[in-house]
């Protein structure tokens, strides 16, 4: 016979009650952030709870896998609540240097409570498939038909979550009707053992919606710290930043840099040849190139037409080196002689 609670009960009991009132004025809190320090403090003092519930109670022995059902009394059903209540609470825990501990961390409660509760055969359910080999095997009542369609296993995920949330509510329901009756002391031993049994088969529903969660969040997590420590993949060179343009007086020759040198000191100067050189360095501005055999009508006119406005441009700098050339031999106001008496 295993040793009972009742050996350090009312201290084992009041840490079990301490964690569960912190974890339901959690549940019910209404204050904006899960960060605040206020809940915050609750969740380290629930924890603290429950983890030397805990203790004491491998201490006690409480539970055992060679037992079954029957043979544990009712008033210690309740601590087989201590692991499932340390997960919920570990998940509340919010420093995100240390989420992924904390996710692990409550993922191996939760577990640990699910393999309790199917030792004892209370409820019917399969481990999470992130378990070993072995626990998958034990909790599967028939192997898994490796060819088995997706479509056809998310249909009957989707099913078993749906019917599992039925069950739930209809337990909350259960519960909730039973309660005063086990709070204030009228129940009779079978009722106060239904309703701990009541408690745990909800709180299995709670466990597998959770280590859903877990999984999920720490394939994410895994896959960003993966891309952290992945080495950068091969880049070409970098571009080199082009330098801006300073301002310049652009002049036809050297004659007239010499000028306007002269005459507007803040500014550099620059022939056409240098601008054009300049340009072509930078690869800018690229010599034209051989019309390649074969080439299509629509692509000669194209290149054609590319041509001709070259030559326009070229039309319009000589035009602005003729008018510079006549501004160099005839004074401003040349040519205005009206009205000069």
């Amino acid at each position: 016979m295993m040793a009972e609670a009742g050996a350090d009960g009312p201290r084992l009991a009041e840490l079990l009650a301490l964690g569960r009132r912190m974890w339901e004025e959690l549940e019910a809190s209404t204050e904006p952030s899960s960060g605040a320090p206020a809940v915050q403090d609750k969740v380290r003092q629930g924890l603290d709870a429950l983890k030397r519930a805990a203790a004491m109670v491998t201490q006690l022995e409480l539970f055992s896998e060679n037992e079954e059902l029957e043979e544990v009394a009712s008033a210690d059903l309740k601590f087989m609540l201590l692991p499932a209540l340390l997960g919920a609470l570990t998940l509340k825990q919010v420093d995100l240097s240390k989420r992924r501990e904390h996710l692990e961390s409550a993922r191996e409660h939760f577990l640990h409570f699910l393999k309790l509760c199917r030792n004892y055969g209370l409820g019917s359910f399969q481990l999470p498939s992130s378990t070993s080999s072995e626990d998958e095997a034990r909790s599967s009542p028939a192997p898994r038909d490796p060819g088995q369609p997706t479509l056809v296993a998310m249909a009957m995920s989707r099913s078993a979550k749906i019917e599992r949330y039925k069950q739930k509510k209809e337990l909350e329901n259960k519960l909730a009707s039973m309660s005063s009756s086990v709070e204030s002391g009228t129940a009779d031993e079978d009722q106060i053992r239904e309703f701990y049994i009541l408690q745990i088969q909800k709180w299995i529903s709670t466990s597998l919606e959770e280590m859903e969660s877990i999984e999920q969040e720490l394939v994410i997590l895994k896959s960003r710290d993966a891309a952290r420590q992945a080495p950068a993949g091969p880049r070409g060179p970098p571009r080199p930043a082009r330098t801006p343009v300073k301002p310049f007086i652009l002049t036809r020759d050297a004659a007239q840099a010499r000028v306007f040198g002269a005459g507007y000191p803040g500014l550099p100067t620059m022939t056409v040849d240098d601008w054009y050189e300049q340009r072509r360095k930078q690869g800018i501005v690229s010599t034209p190139q051989r019309v390649p055999a074969g080439t299509s009508d629509e692509e000669m006119q194209k290149q054609q037409k590319e041509t001709e406005e070259e030559e326009d441009d070229e039309e319009a700098l000589r035009k602005a080196r003729d008018w510079d050339d006549w501004k160099d031999t005839h004074p401003r106001g040349y040519g205005n002689r009206h009205n000069m008496g």
